[in-house]
């Protein structure tokens, strides 16, 4: 059996996870614990991100005419590769986090949503929120003016409907009188 045949299973497995990428992020894994990457692991395997670690020659092969070919340069020495097809941040984001407390794993760089970012890229767009977390504060932004409006309309309806309901009562209460 040639090397060939051997590799192509692996190159399409790659290709595989590209195609269904929205971000692809390249780590230097080297220096974690057995520990540390198990954990890593299953942290991005929670968020839906796929964790590999491949050879840089099936990565550059896998990654031929698709926008993930510019990491190509910064496929030197052992690398780590996370694929997120849902959510574009998680991988930068859960790496990012893990890196604090292991100091070990270093970003190299990555392609989100089709554009290259270096290692300081990578780091910015660790910042930025879950899609799902700015949705709910833009949500919880737009609620707010809402909530406030329907409780001063409220109030109002509550004061008229106090003044209307005491209008009746002040008629009935004059006609006695009158008579």
């Amino acid at each position: 059996m040639a090397k060939v045949e051997l590799k192509q299973p692996i190159v399409e497995e790659i290709k595989g996870y590209a195609a269904d990428a929205k971000a692809a992020v390249l780590v230097d894994y080297r220096g974690l614990t057995v520990e540390q990457d198990t954990r890593l692991r299953k942290q991005l395997r929670e968020a839906g991100v796929v964790y590999k670690v491949y050879k840089n020659t099936m990565l550059v092969r896998a990654f031929e005419g698709t926008d993930f070919a510019q990491l190509e340069k910064d496929l030197e020495g052992p690398t780590a590769i996370a694929f997120s097809s849902e959510d574009e941040t998680a991988p930068a984001r859960i790496l990012n986090d893990f890196a604090k407390e292991a100091e070990a794993l270093q970003f190299k760089s990555g392609v989100v949503g089709g554009t290259y970012y270096d290692e300081a890229g990578m780091q910015a767009l660790a910042k930025i929120p879950s899609r799902d977390t700015l949705i709910s504060k833009l949500l919880g932004s737009l609620q707010s003016p809402v909530t406030n409006l329907a409780r001063v309309l409220n109030q109002i309806a509550e004061k008229g409907g106090a003044s209307a309901e005491a209008a009746p009562e002040a008629a009935e209460a004059a006609e006695p009188a009158a008579e």
